[in-house]
């Protein structure tokens, strides 16, 4: 999900002179208004949560499920890739095995991040000075997705099980994991998904940021072209750290591979240190089309329900 950001330069200040008022007026006649932006330190206006906060979990699961949906196959191709086990084929059937389940998880794991990335970037952005803005971010964003994975771990190992063909159904898959291998079952992969997942999230982050910086507002095809290629960069690089979590994740009770690092050296070992590259293709692709979809549905939906508010709280105040 990508963060909200915004730029607000407003400073408060007392005893300010007719010139001056009018030198600001004029200042803010020509700047241009920004539906979303970043809340700064010196920022005197209070900040809405409530409409951040939906306007955040409605615009991020939207464009989450649209990607999702239509690029769930790609994704099932990876995941059955990294699963198989030296020169081991692949079933190119059922390949929307356990969306279902999967949709069910984003709205609230969406939900959660946000939930925590606004009010932790806010604060942040509050005390640390300016040219560590890019830090707040990072920080916020690894907070919220610390949060989301309480949520986004048990999707994922029901996602990939049913994608692998191990059940047939979320609810069944959920019991038998469960069951079998107890509450610890639906977590397992856990410290390979933070692997995976915070470095991911921070170079993607920095990624956008940086495009961020730009002096004017980004239209939908640049929008599109940026998230596809912050996703594809991140995607290859993160790619030995998800087939790690693959592996740990559809193990199930087998319990092949003992942690993070006996799965590396039996991988290195059995299937040659390419093995970790499984799925390289099919993960890039898939990453970087969803981030092209992802970015674009995003901050369409963010303008959608922006110029849906009330007229006096459609922009940002800067008095």
């Amino acid at each position: 999900m990508g963060p909200f950001t915004l730029a607000v330069h407003a400073k408060s200040s007392g005893g300010i002179s007719a010139d001056a008022s009018n030198r600001k007026m004029q200042d803010l006649q020509l700047e241009p208004k920004k539906f979303f932006a970043s809340v700064n330190a010196r920022d005197e206006n209070p900040f809405d949560f409530l409409r951040i906060l939906f306007e955040g979990v409605i615009a991020g699961g939207t464009a989450g499920v649209v990607v999702e949906t239509a690029l769930y196959p790609i994704d099932t191709i990876k995941t059955r890739l990294q699963a198989a086990r030296g020169g081991g084929k692949i079933i190119l059937k059922g390949l929307y095995s356990g969306l279902a389940g999967n949709l069910a998880g984003v709205l609230p794991a969406s939900a959660v991040f946000v939930g925590v990335y606004e009010p932790a970037k806010q604060q942040l952005l509050r005390n640390l000075p300016e040219n560590l803005s890019a830090v707040a971010h990072l920080t916020a964003g690894a907070l919220g997705g610390i949060a989301a994975s309480f949520i986004r771990v048990p999707t994922e190992v029901v996602k990939q099980r049913m994608q692998t063909g191990q059940f047939t159904s979320a609810p069944d898959a959920v019991r038998l994991i469960a069951s079998k291998e107890g509450f610890k079952g639906l977590y397992a992969g856990y410290g390979s998904f933070l692997l995976r997942d915070l470095p991911f999230d921070a170079i993607n982050s920095a990624s956008m940021n940086s495009f961020e910086l730009a002096k004017r507002d980004l239209n939908d095809p640049e929008n599109a072209i940026i998230g596809a290629f912050a996703g594809a960069l991140t995607g290859a690089i993160t790619t030995p750290l998800d087939v790690i979590k693959t592996r740990l994740m559809v193990q199930g009770s087998a319990n092949q591979y003992k942690g993070i690092f006996d799965c590396v050296q039996s991988i290195v070992r059995e299937e040659g240190p390419s093995a970790l590259l499984k799925g390289v293709g099919p993960r890039v692709l898939w990453i970087g089309i969803g981030g092209s979809i992802f970015f674009g549905v995003l901050e369409r939906t963010k303008r959608f329900l922006a110029e849906r508010r009330p007229n006096d709280q459609r922009y940002s105040k800067t008095e």
